[in-house]
């Protein structure tokens, strides 16, 4: 259907360019304020557990915000919305930046999330409209590569602004670039609508709010609180667990009229791509979480060459996509995914051997081996959970898997997090067990200044260098767990089909 539309769909290449400088702009913004946010919370005079609310509440508007875009553009048209989004996303960006108080940062946070959930779905069903299907593969590696984009250049981008500008600057930056973006979609993309207008389902949208709100606030809270030892905790975790429930139940039992199509459901690729997306996220979101805060605080690497370290990661992503998207078509797309796990797999396990005497060469190598097997991935995945989707589900399939993508980022920093805290705190007992006056291991020659066990600084120095290394060591089990998610994810590509290919006719 799609296929024989797709010719005669003008100024095709500034649709594209407009949709990806978009994409472009959302995966900046997740990742730049990462970097500023020390800055923010020393500006604002926030506590610890205060600041972190400029973060979740961005991702917990923007997940749940999400399936809702297929219900929108359904009803008023995709470029509306689009054009909505970018507008909105953009006068946000400048309010952030304005804040003079935290209360009205995480409020402007709160509304910029909400704008920004339309943008990578309806961008990327948009793709899927104007391209024919044989050109899927191309849009999708085009799409991927953008979308890829923020989030790699996002850390190095921000330090260097929050260091020679202020941090404000970081969200400033997204002026012009939605500005240029809401007069391309204004200008060249056409207004459609879905063929079935369905009703709002209210019921199934606010059980959907309430699980993935609660379950953001229970990951966000969990550490503070202790997790499941405190009562917030238990309430919240009952609250996402049972608005869940009822939100399967009421697909399943409602017919066409629920909030999730319940035709999404029935279709093995969508429901194994998006359970795959979400180990994908877990690991893209971890590592990008993990190893910036591990350079800098265990390997003294300034900020900026921390970021700049990160970039082969990113080099890596766009290889991958560049060569998959030429050879996509003649090759199974199940084969690339189980190769680019396969090998994140390896570079994850090349990482648990890593060790605090290490120059930066294992870094950049682990990096780019991610990189291009994660790149391996995006474009496949996409295609097999995507392209055979009916048109009239395919924005609310779209907006459902980066709905998958962000809760496996979250879900895995908090899990991941959380880990390494109470890692380092047991591995550091059991290190400083060894420390006493009876083993000779700890007096000299073994033992030399500026450690000492007699003296008050060369305690002061022994504990913090056996923190440093109880803590790189809860890092490598963070590796290993990531090296474990990718290795129980692959079972899902037995439930992945091919698709169909259809016979080349031999023109008369």
């Amino acid at each position: 259907m799609t296929g024989e539309s797709a010719p005669t769909i003008p100024y095709r290449g500034a649709i594209t360019a407009t949709i990806i400088c978009a994409c472009v702009m959302q995966g900046l913004d997740t990742t730049i304020v990462n970097v500023c946010l020390p800055h923010i919370q020393g500006s604002m005079s926030a506590a610890q557990d205060q600041i972190s609310w400029v973060l979740t509440s961005y991702i917990v508007a923007s997940a749940i915000m999400m399936p809702l875009t297929g219900w929108l553009a359904g009803h008023f048209g995709v470029k509306y919305i689009f054009f909505a989004s970018i507008v909105g996303f953009t006068l946000t960006s400048a309010l952030c930046g304005a804040a003079t108080s935290l209360s009205q940062l995480v409020f402007y946070r709160l509304l910029q999330g909400v704008c920004s959930a339309g943008l990578v779905p309806l961008g990327q069903a948009t793709l899927f409209t104007i391209y024919p299907r044989e050109k899927h593969g191309q849009a999708m590696a085009i799409f991927s590569t953008g979308a890829m984009m923020g989030p790699i250049v996002g850390p190095t981008l921000g330090g260097w602004l929050t260091e020679n500008l202020d941090w404000r600057w970081c969200f400033y930056i997204n002026l012009p670039v939605g500005a240029l973006c809401a007069l391309g979609a204004f200008f060249f993309i056409r207004q459609t609508r879905s063929m079935r207008r369905s009703e709002f389902d209210m019921f199934g949208f606010l059980m959907l709010s309430i699980a993935v709100g609660a379950l953001q606030l229970m990951l966000d809270r969990g550490q503070l609180k202790d997790w499941f030892h405190s009562t917030e905790i238990w309430i919240e975790a009952t609250i996402s667990a049972l608005c869940f429930y009822l939100l399967i139940i009421h697909t399943m039992t409602t017919g066409h009229r629920s909030f999730v199509n319940r035709e999404l459901l029935k279709s093995p690729n969508f429901v194994a791509g998006s359970l795959l997306m979400f180990g994908v996220g877990m690991i893209l979101s971890g590592t990008l979480a993990l190893l910036p805060s591990m350079m800098q605080v265990l390997m003294n690497y300034p900020v900026f060459d921390a970021g700049w370290m990160m970039a082969p990661r990113g080099f890596g992503t766009m290889l991958a996509m560049f060569l998959v998207s030429r050879i996509i078509d003649q090759v199974d797309n199940r084969i690339f995914i189980l190769v680019g796990f396969l090998l994140t797999g390896a570079s994850l396990w090349q990482m648990t051997g890593w060790s605090l005497e290490m120059g930066s060469e294992p870094i950049l190598f682990a990096g780019f081996a991610q990189g291009f097997g994660l790149g391996c991935t995006f474009v496949p995945l996409n295609l097999l959970a995507l392209s055979g989707l009916p048109h009239h589900i395919l924005t609310q399939g779209t907006a459902l898997r980066a709905l998958m993508r962000m809760l496996g980022g979250s879900i895995g920093i908090a899990i991941l997090e959380t880990q390494l805290t109470q890692n380092t705190q047991i591995v550091h007992s059991r290190l400083v067990e060894q420390l006493r006056p009876d083993n000779p291991l700890a007096h000299t020659p073994y033992l030399m200044p500026p450690f000492s066990l007699t003296t008050p600084t060369g305690i002061a120095a022994l504990n913090q260098e056996v923190t440093r290394q109880a803590a790189m060591i809860s890092y490598i089990d963070d590796f290993m767990l990531m090296l474990i998610v990718i290795l129980a994810s692959l079972p899902l590509l037995l439930l992945v089909r091919g698709p169909r290919r259809q016979p080349v006719v031999a023109a008369e």
